[in-house]
């Protein structure tokens, strides 16, 4: 069966989305599928460009609002109903990206299963304007994709109840982002100091990473404000983002910019808590594989609930962009809370381990395809 995924843009973007729609596109290969990509060409191609259908797309809104909205031009366009046509299903993830709108007009067109899986909900953006942009889109958009979509899921249960209420009439699939374990794992004997010595980090301070794109919604204005208040901890940033945290000027922020996945693993097995003060998140996927390297977690409180059985390992923070010096006070007071016991963490790591997995996801969403080859 040939199937095509779509997403925003390829994972050489960074952000956690495409780095989902990458290893789905990986496990569908290995159990057999033709397997083709569409997404945004804006930071270059995949590891398998043979794949790829690259679009050529404008991106407007990010640098303006930390929301990615890439565009396609007419011949991407054409491209995109090719590739649509040339498939047997088609997997978009997310509803409200342009690619994922045309897709799904395509492939209801060419009588085209489908498969969405939703990401995000509402984002409570700072400025009211785009929250009622945002609050509009998903009920003149997102509403009519999910009705017609032939099978849809979820990453997280608290997206579910955003769009579907906490009753939900319609069926939805819940499947949870998976690990690689062969990097992400935990391991109590692992040299911390070595690890932070790699990028000149004190060897004895408290230390707090931060992994995710430097845009409003990962709640950058929050941890800057952490960090004020902190500023015996030290913070270590990866990613990029159209916000650059290195013009804050404060001596104990590290921006150490993209990093391979076994140096953020190392990374994560030498510090001392993952702080992801997000809101309008489904289930960061850094946040799993922070939990399968032993690694406590504080996020905001839509995160901490994604997955109900691991709420009791995850510190959520009720974050409001809107009063980001009251959330920035109580992440702080959370990095001053005493440190889990390691039995606890290991607990923690081994049940990531068990529930989060790549290939059990793409099954799940596989088994909504597999009316098209009977």
């Amino acid at each position: 069966m040939r199937i095509l995924s779509v997403s925003n843009f390829f994972d050489t973007h960074g952000g956690g989305l495409e780095r989902v729609a990458g290893h789905l596109n990986r496990e569908f290969a290995a159990a057999g599928h033709e397997v083709a990509w569409a997404a945004s060409d804006a930071d270059g191609l995949p590891a398998n460009p043979a794949q790829s259908v690259a679009l050529r797309c404008v991106n407007p809104t990010e640098s303006l609002t930390g929301l990615p909205m890439p565009i396609p031009g007419p011949r991407s366009v054409v491209r995109l109903w090719r590739a649509v046509r040339q498939a047997d299903a088609v997997v978009v993830h997310d509803a409200l990206y342009v690619t994922s709108i045309l897709a799904m007009i395509f492939a209801k067109v060419a009588r085209r299963r489908t498969v969405m899986v939703q990401h995000i909900g509402a984002i409570p953006f700072a400025n009211p304007l785009l929250n009622a942009m945002l609050k509009l889109a998903n009920a003149l958009v997102t509403a009519p994709m999910m009705a017609a979509v032939d099978h849809l899921a979820f990453i997280s249960a608290t997206v579910r109840a955003d769009l579907l209420g906490s009753h939900p009439k319609r069926e939805s699939l819940l499947v949870f982002n998976g690990t690689d374990r062969s990097i992400f794992h935990d391991r109590p004997s692992a040299p911390r100091g070595e690890a932070r010595a790699r990028w000149a980090l004190p060897g004895d301070a408290k230390l707090a990473v931060f992994v995710g794109r430097f845009v409003e919604k990962k709640g950058l204005r929050v941890l800057r404000l952490v960090a004020e208040q902190r500023p015996e901890v030290q913070f270590a940033l990866v990613g990029q983002g159209p916000i650059d945290p290195r013009v804050w000027g404060l001596p104990n922020v590290h921006v150490l910019g993209q990093q391979p996945q076994q140096s953020i693993a190392d990374l994560y097995r030498a510090a001392d808590v993952l702080l992801l003060p997000s809101v309008g998140e489904g289930y960061p996927l850094v946040i799993q594989e922070a939990m399968a390297c032993g690694l406590p977690v504080i996020c905001g409180v839509q995160s901490a609930h994604a997955d109900p059985e691991a709420r009791r390992w995850l510190v959520g923070i009720d974050i409001d962009l809107d009063d980001a010096v009251r959330s920035a006070a109580a992440c702080a007071a959370a990095l001053d809370g005493p440190a889990p016991p390691r039995a606890d963490r290991a607990a923690m790591a081994r049940y990531a381990a068990e529930t989060y997995n790549w290939t059990r996801m793409a099954s799940a969403l596989l088994d909504g395809i597999a009316p098209v080859s009977r």
